[in-house]
């Protein structure tokens, strides 16, 4: 047997958007079971979970951290996820391997657009959920109003299990509507309660929400349900079971209340936790399909079926090396063994098996179904990899990252350190599969991709820390392209003559516009031998190479068609050479008649915003020279379906934040190129003039 009894076992992630209040609650679970000596706190920098150097300066969760403790005789493994926007696929790959998720909303802002893609996620991946009003003795705090939220935001069924006496400064403890009894807190920090009866102003309300919450109960299953309606009163047992029962299916969302920071209801909701979320065994079956083959395997979640897992992160330190992070499925895993990855089709050796607490790992000796534990230096295994037996093999479907939304130029701080730079990033990249780098060939820049600029600059910040590599983030050049209006017949004639063998070569072409996106054609009409056939392809490639460097921005020409009609050689002076140099002389020539005008690289957005902000996105990305293409209503949302100019839209996530108070989210990807106004023309190129 693993180190858990799978049966008692609870993988949860704990989510929500920033700032609700995640961190301090898993710092409250982990005090309270005896896992932490002294309750941290995000605010002072003591918090256990948040122990990297950018997420302390930020006060603000950047990585997924795990962490465990035990609870009522079940062991509780604790995923603290990243609620800013620019992190969020982080807790999305979490999500993927988790059984269940404490949802946060905050008593005082409800939800967020993060909470709903969360929540959204969490349909996805089938994840049970229940959730928790966080910040009840705040200023403002108001907790119906949370729950009100939910159910319209999110479309979840929120039955209130624990409602609060008081609010803000009054706040002083809990009333449970299943065992009808009330906490009065001691704001020790410590948990302490006295358990009390209801008090006489707050039973009216508790009754009625206590009748709502069985109904709710009742409605999860069929005996009980007959139970309800004949009008006999469910025990506290049928009670439970019920509420269980309703959180597996999905049927309804529990709702309890309390302080994180202050640690009140936290040992009440750990209780809730057992009881409702699932265990490994609960989730069941995972499917997946036989290495090469359509064929589907499926594995359950016990210690006798073969060994199975997925990668779903991995940590790169400096010092440590990698660090991957995997969920368990079926089978056992020991240290000292060979297990097969069917992505990579590649054996790896299992050397150390990790537990991770925060920042510390302590080495166990058994991992079982359902356990997430690490493991050290796999050579060829990533994020979204399956693990599994040699002889019993399994793939299970990765988990395809998210695209990129903006992207940066980096420019070295020191000379010489491009290698250093890209090693770095390259570890990174491991770490974070929606960062992305790549070089430019036209603008010659190093560009890096990811979710937000924050996210970019965070990656910066990590890369010099790390692997002592410095860089400046700048914003990347527009890869503009050049093309033209007009048709023109030119003739490039280059002759060199210094004492001895000469060069000659003489062509005559005509250059014509393509249609948009037409590229580039070049047509052979030379008859009569006027050329040698040998030189032809030389001239095409003196064109193409001359279309690298346009004459208004010295970007690349498109859409152009070069008729190569006449020409004229020398039996003894004529090269290849010779030929490719007249015929960029000639398509340079033919460029400044042939009226050149620039294009612009068009993205097709969609951008997902709050009903009462899609009046100022709309009109903003109308200021931004962009064309709306329709609206598409969602739950309280909208998503706009636009194209608008990369240049408009460099810096586009930070301003879409801004306008829409941290609601908004978007995605693009490049459509087409299309022509530049001729007043926008003019300041592009004035400037360039400044910049040369």
């Amino acid at each position: 047997m693993g180190k858990y009894d799978t049966a008692k076992l609870r993988n949860l992630g704990i989510v929500a958007h920033n700032s609700a209040g995640k961190t301090s609650l898993v710092e409250a679970m982990l005090f309270n079971t005896g896992m932490t000596k002294k309750l941290g706190k995000v605010d002072d920098g003591s918090s256990s979970m948040d122990f990297e150097e950018e997420e302390i300066k930020r006060q603000a969760t950047l990585s997924a951290s795990l962490n465990h403790c035990m609870w009522q005789d079940h062991s509780l493994h604790l995923v603290d996820t990243p609620g800013v926007s620019n992190f969020l696929h982080d807790t999305r790959r979490c999500l993927r391997v988790l059984g269940g998720a404490v949802v946060i909303v905050s008593a005082i802002s409800g939800t967020k657009a993060q909470t709903k893609q969360i929540w959204g996620w969490c349909d996805q991946f089938e994840v049970p959920r229940i959730a928790f009003v966080n910040k009840m003795d705040k200023e403002r705090a108001n907790f119906l109003k949370a729950v009100d939220d939910m159910e319209k935001s999110l479309g979840a069924r929120a039955v209130v299990v624990t409602m609060p006496i008081g609010a803000e400064e009054d706040f002083k403890g809990t009333i449970d509507l299943l065992t009808m009894k009330a906490r009065v807190y001691k704001f020790d920090e410590k948990g302490t309660y006295d358990e009390v009866d209801i008090p006489a102003e707050y039973a009216d309300e508790a009754d009625r929400l206590r009748e709502q919450l069985i109904e709710a109960i009742a409605e999860s299953d069929d005996e009980l349900m007959e139970k309800y309606l004949e009008g006999e009163e469910l025990t506290e047992e049928e009670l439970y079971r019920g509420l269980r029962e309703g959180v597996l299916t999905n049927v309804f969302t529990p709702v309890f209340c309390g302080s994180a920071i202050a640690n009140i209801g936290i040992r009440q909701l750990m209780d809730y936790i057992v009881a409702c979320l699932p265990s490994p065994i609960d989730k069941g079956t995972q499917y997946g399909v036989k290495p090469n083959t359509d064929e589907q395997v499926e594995r359950h979640p016990s210690e006798d079926e073969p060994f199975s897992a997925m990668v779903f992160k991995t940590i790169n330190d400096p010092y440590a090396g990698k660090l991957s992070l995997m969920r368990i499925y079926s089978g056992t895993l020991k240290p000292d063994t060979v297990v097969y990855n069917p992505n990579k089709d590649e054996k790896e050796r299992i050397g150390h098996i990790l537990e991770m607490e925060g920042k510390k790992q302590v080495q166990i000796e058994l991992a079982a179904a359902g356990d997430i534990v690490a493991v050290p230096k796999l050579k060829v295994t990533a994020t979204s990899d399956t693990l599994c037996d040699l002889k019993e093999q399994i793939m299970y479907e990765p988990l395809i990252p998210l695209k990129p939304i903006i992207s940066f130029a980096l420019e070295p701080k020191n000379k010489g350190d491009e290698d250093k730079i890209y090693s770095g990033l390259q570890r990174l990249m491991e770490e974070d599969p929606t960062l992305t780098i790549n070089r430019d060939e036209e603008t010659k820049e190093m560009v890096l991709s990811g979710m937000g600029q924050i996210h970019l600059e965070v990656a910066v910040e990590r890369l010099k820390r790390k692997f002592g590599a410095e860089v400046v983030l700048k914003e990347p050049k527009v890869p503009y392209r050049e093309t033209i209006r007009a048709s023109t017949k030119v003739q490039g004639k280059y002759k060199k003559q210094s004492g001895g063998r000469g060069q000659f070569g003489d062509v005559h072409i005509e250059v014509k516009p393509m249609p948009r996106g037409g590229g580039y054609e070049f047509v052979d009409k030379i008859v009569g031998g006027a050329i040698p056939r040998n030189y032809i392809p030389a001239v095409d490639k003196g064109i193409q190479e001359a279309m690298r460097t346009g004459p208004l921005t010295k970007n690349q020409v498109v859409d152009v068609q070069i008729t190569l009609f006449d020409g004229s050689y020398h039996s003894v002076d004529s090269s290849e050479m010779a030929f490719k140099v007249a015929g960029s002389m000639a398509f340079k020539k033919a460029m400044e008649d042939c009226k050149p005008i620039l294009l612009e690289p068009i993205m097709a957005m969609e951008v997902t915003v709050p009903d009462d902000c899609m009046g100022d996105v709309i009109g903003d990305l109308n200021s931004r020279r962009g064309k709306v293409n329709g609206v598409e209503p969602q739950a309280n949302s909208q998503i706009i379906r636009a194209e608008v100019p990369m240049a408009e839209v460099l810096r586009y996530a930070p301003e879409l934040r801004s306008m829409t108070s941290d609601r908004g989210m978007f995605s693009m990807e490049f459509s087409k190129y299309e022509e530049v106004p001729s007043h926008q023309t003019a300041k592009i190129l004035a400037e360039m003039a400044e910049d040369a």
